[in-house]
């Protein structure tokens, strides 16, 4: 069953649609603060004319000394409200019988805003009875209505020009972006050397392209670095098979004695096992790649490890007439047989090329709480220091004639430097005229310490060496 692909919307469509979105709610938001606003103030003014018009009626009542009929009464309120199309009066006794009543009968409830109150009569008519204002708000209604609709309308029109304007912006804003996928679309593993031009580009951007151009920086040199060490397994490979071949054409071209088949085949063994340890060590640097680690035992003693493979390393020692001497100790939960790997390939390489009769050194130190150095010092020639970066790279050689390649292929250093990784250390290499130092460190805290069974690997100590000190 296929997964199907969840495709986000495009950048400019996310942006637009929440443009458009705040603009809509902000000028929803102003025009009902609008509307509000002059709603309540119609109100207002509506209340306020009706208290007012009320103690102006009260006024009229109270001191009209020649009011002492109904028709004086009408006369007077039909000349007050005179001009005031919106109001309406009704005056009443005490016992409802109307004195003066100018309402229209056919205003909706609704429509109209309501003011009862005391007023005083003639005598004549009881001393005094009640008045009621009512206001006719449909005018105000109207134009509320008419400012609703004018609101809206400009509110829907105001969010597609906005919209819209803003959609042109946010399209001109990406263009950058546009032009940088154009530019990147060119990058392929031909041209790696290209990289991404940050004139034009906003500052927001900057930072990625920085990135970006670190990333091919980083991918040309793992690329060059590729085609380096694939054609250093092809060399390394070509040799031992082409000696392999060419032994079992020259045994086949003629009949042979039993004595020269097996000297053949003796031959061709030495060959064949030269390639299964490059390609063992090239296993083992694939799994340290992939970030294996290493399963630590119980805390051991380093300078008794150390002893373990001088003792292994005894008879080229003796040969070569030099006296080793450890200095230091640490006790450390390691995975033993990847360390013990470690320093003999770092004690194999001293051997080879320290001069002859000196004195080797293997030290260690604990640098912090945390992390301890194993390194091994020779005395012999100094490594120029342009070559001390890449003595951990495969297959490096400071000699290109590949001298003894037919014993060492290598690796060696760049197995140290896979194992210290491994126990989350690094490896440095120093040399001057008081000799050559190659170290790598452990870690030793807790976070160092992994529980569990993580994946293991084959490890058998080899007396190798990438030829490089």
């Amino acid at each position: 069953m296929i997964a199907q692909v969840f495709q986000a919307p495009s950048l400019r469509a996310r942006l637009s649609r929440q443009f458009a979105l705040q603009t809509i709610v902000g000028l929803s938001l102003v025009c009902g603060v609008v509307y509000l606003v002059i709603a309540l103030t119609l109100a207002g003014r509506q209340d306020d004319t009706l208290v007012k018009k009320r103690a102006a009626v009260q006024r009229l009542l109270a001191e009209g000394e020649e009011l002492h009929d109904v028709p004086a009464i009408k006369h007077l309120l039909s000349d007050f409200l005179a001009g005031h199309d919106d109001l309406s009066l009704v005056v009443r006794q005490r016992d409802g019988l109307a004195v003066f009543d100018k309402n229209d009968p056919t205003r909706p409830e609704d429509m109209s805003k309501r003011l009862t109150f005391e007023v005083k009569l003639p005598v004549e008519l009881g001393g005094a009875g009640t008045a009621e204002f009512i206001y006719d708000i449909r005018k105000d209604e109207s134009l509320l209505s008419r400012l609703w609709w004018t609101l809206l309308t400009a509110a829907i029109v105001g969010t597609f020009a906005v919209s819209a304007t803003g959609f042109l912006l946010v399209k001109r804003g990406l263009a950058p972006l546009n032009a940088l996928a154009r530019r990147t679309s060119e990058l392929d593993a031909s041209r790696l050397d290209l990289r991404l031009d940050g004139a034009g580009q906003p500052e927001e951007v900057q930072p990625l392209l920085m990135q970006l151009n670190a990333l091919l920086d980083r991918l040309q040199a793992a690329y060059a670095q590729m085609e380096a060490f694939n054609a250093d397994v092809a060399h390394e490979l070509n040799n031992p098979l082409s000696i392999l071949i060419g032994s079992c054409e020259v045994a086949l071209r003629r009949p042979r004695s039993q004595a020269e088949l097996h000297d053949t085949l003796t031959s061709n063994l030495e060959e064949l096992r030269r390639v299964a340890g490059i390609v063992a060590d090239m296993l083992f640097l694939s799994h340290a790649e992939r970030g294996v680690e290493a399963r630590r035992t119980l805390p051991m003693s380093l300078a008794d490890l150390a002893a373990e493979v001088i003792e292994y390393h005894e008879a080229a020692l003796e040969e070569a007439e030099l006296r080793v001497e450890v200095l230091g100790d640490a006790r450390v939960a390691v995975d033993v047989g990847l360390v013990r790997r470690a320093l003999s390939n770092l004690l194999s390489n001293a051997t080879r090329y320290a001069v002859k009769g000196s004195q080797i050194e293997v030290r260690i130190d604990r640098l912090e709480s945390s992390i301890v150095s194993i390194g091994v010092h020779n005395q012999g020639e100094v490594i120029p220091p342009q070559h001390l970066p890449r003595l951990f790279d495969r297959f490096y050689r400071i000699d290109p004639s590949r001298t003894n390649a037919n014993r060492n292929h290598g690796l060696g250093l760049a197995i140290v430097a896979a194992i210290a990784k491994m126990h989350g250390g690094t490896v440095a290499a120093e040399s001057d005229q008081t000799g050559t130092f190659i170290r790598f460190t452990l870690m030793t805290g807790s976070g160092a310490a992994k529980t569990g069974e993580p994946e293991r690997m084959a490890v058998r100590v080899r007396d190798e060496g990438n030829g490089a000190c």
